[in-house]
């Protein structure tokens, strides 16, 4: 078989992939993408933004609701499950479009099907189309993806329980759904079905959800979802599985010392993701990946192989669409002789459920772990004005203090919570003092402007327990903000 090269192979056409590809070959490289099945990868396709359109379509049953006295109604309730879908996947449709035409106007040349190396920078591709092609790069990037773990628990597998991918085409409503996972995917699912209908069940393993965040805001979102009606089992371990997920599930799961019998029409899995480097044969290339699956990659993101670099999840990056377009900037700086690095990132994240969660920097309990001496403000999302023109009381913000009055870090859960974080990391960036915000003019009445309350109230020294986690004083609403 003839082998075509190229100047650049890339392998995976998500955000880093296709970025790097479209701007390699706007400079006239020959340079051409291989997609398993995704144009354009995962997020505007079967993640981000489609989950994001279905729960601004659960939001929207929350509004009409005559209990949040907004005064708007229509006659009886009714959710549209084959609407929900025929809008996102609207939605889809139109991105993919746009993936197209961006491939067309920067030459790079897109081609669908499965590629595997044979050796060095070349890889076997079997076409979706039918038959071969054998490509190889001077240059080559991986950008490979993740996919849902399903744990290895018995009848789990057998009972074909849904992933986010099936969750997301879903024409009907489940009756009630078991959601294994209290994570993000987890969570967001489980409030946008509940409020389209659903009876929902969320089983996890940890002591609470969100296992990596401060426990208070971890408590909050535990209060949040039985406020929304969904059951929450912690310490939960799923013992077995047995029907078929769509038609009515059993499962055996032992949670606070004993074993119970859950039974539902449909099982959500929501357990954590795993690299789809399996099948790419990396080690033939001389690519080594570590015993999950990752690629090994250093602060460059450069493999163990010369001339080949890895891009977003399958690196081990941490799994936000914003962060593999920054490995797009630091393999592309690599390139042009740059300095950039993926050390000391400043990579924040938003949950988005209703309200938001939204964080950056350093955490209290990552503060307590490493010693870091910081001093706390922590303000009610009821001390900004903003929120009570929506209707959005919820919640609270907290900020660590540094000795130089730079901000450490910044946690909010409410309303637009991700709004307000971007600005307090605009700020962070700048490396500016938390008085900046607290003296700032912010248009009113906006989120943003609630910092200025927010950076108004008292600093606090906050409570070090040992062995627990951080013990935040209780917000308090600063006379600025009424």
């Amino acid at each position: 078989m003839t082998v075509e090269n190229y100047q650049n192979l890339v392998i995976g056409s998500g955000v880093g992939g296709k970025l790097i590809a479209w701007t390699l070959a706007k400079r006239g490289q020959k340079t051409v993408v291989v997609e398993r099945s995704m144009i354009g990868g995962a997020c505007p396709n079967v993640a981000c933004l489609p989950s994001k359109n279905v729960i601004y379509s659960a939001k929207a049953v929350t509004l009409v609701d005559p209990k949040r006295g907004l005064g708007v109604t229509k006659g009886q309730l009714q959710v549209d499950m084959p609407a929900v879908a025929r809008r996102k996947r609207e939605m889809v449709n139109r991105l993919v479009e746009i993936h197209v035409a961006n491939y067309k106007e920067s030459g790079a040349e897109l081609v669908m099907g499965e590629a595997r190396f044979t050796e060095s920078k070349t890889v076997e591709v079997t076409l979706n189309v039918g038959g071969t092609r054998m490509l190889r790069g001077e240059r080559v990037f991986l950008n490979l993806g993740t996919h849902a773990n399903v744990p290895d628990v018995p009848g789990l597998a057998a009972a074909t329980p849904l992933t986010h991918v099936e969750a997301l085409n879903l024409e009907r409503l489940p009756e009630h759904l078991l959601v294994i996972g209290g994570g993000y995917v987890g969570l967001e699912f489980a409030q946008a079905m509940r409020r389209f209908g659903s009876r929902i069940t969320i089983i996890h393993r940890g002591t609470q959800l969100l296992d990596r965040e401060d426990p208070e805001v971890a408590s909050a979102m535990l209060e949040l979802m039985k406020d929304e009606g969904i059951e929450v089992l912690l310490q939960a371990q799923v013992l077995n599985v047995s029907g078929r997920s769509g038609s009515g599930v059993t499962m055996q799961v032992r949670s606070g010392g004993k074993e119970t019998s859950l039974e539902g029409s449909d099982i959500l899995v929501a357990a954590g993701r795993t690299p789809n480097t399996d099948r790419i044969n990396a080690r033939t290339a001389g690519v080594e990946v570590d015993s999950h699956g990752y690629i090994r990659v250093n602060e460059r993101l450069q493999t163990t192989a010369p001339n080949v670099w890895a891009l977003g999840e399958c690196a081990g990056s941490p799994q936000f669409t914003h962060v593999s377009e920054d490995d797009f900037r630091v393999v592309l700086s690599d390139l042009d002789g740059g300095n950039r690095t993926t050390r000391g990132r400043m990579i924040p994240s938003c949950l988005f459920t209703d309200p938001e969660l939204a964080h950056v920097g350093m955490s209290e309990s990552e503060a307590l772990s490493k010693n870091v001496s910081y001093r706390l403000i922590k303000h009610p999302m009821a001390g900004v004005l903003r929120m009570y023109t929506i209707s959005e009381t919820r919640g609270f913000a907290k900020a660590l203090i540094g000795s130089d009055d730079r901000i450490l870090g910044f946690t909010a859960f409410g309303a637009e919570a991700s709004e307000m974080m971007a600005v307090v990391q605009t700020a962070m960036l700048g490396g500016l003092p938390y008085t900046a915000l607290r003296d700032a003019i912010f248009a009113h009445p906006t989120a943003a402007e609630g910092l200025v309350a927010m950076f108004g109230s008292p600093l606090l020294e906050p409570e070090r327990t040992k062995g627990q986690g951080p013990a935040s004083a209780a917000p308090t609403t600063s006379r600025r903000s009424i």
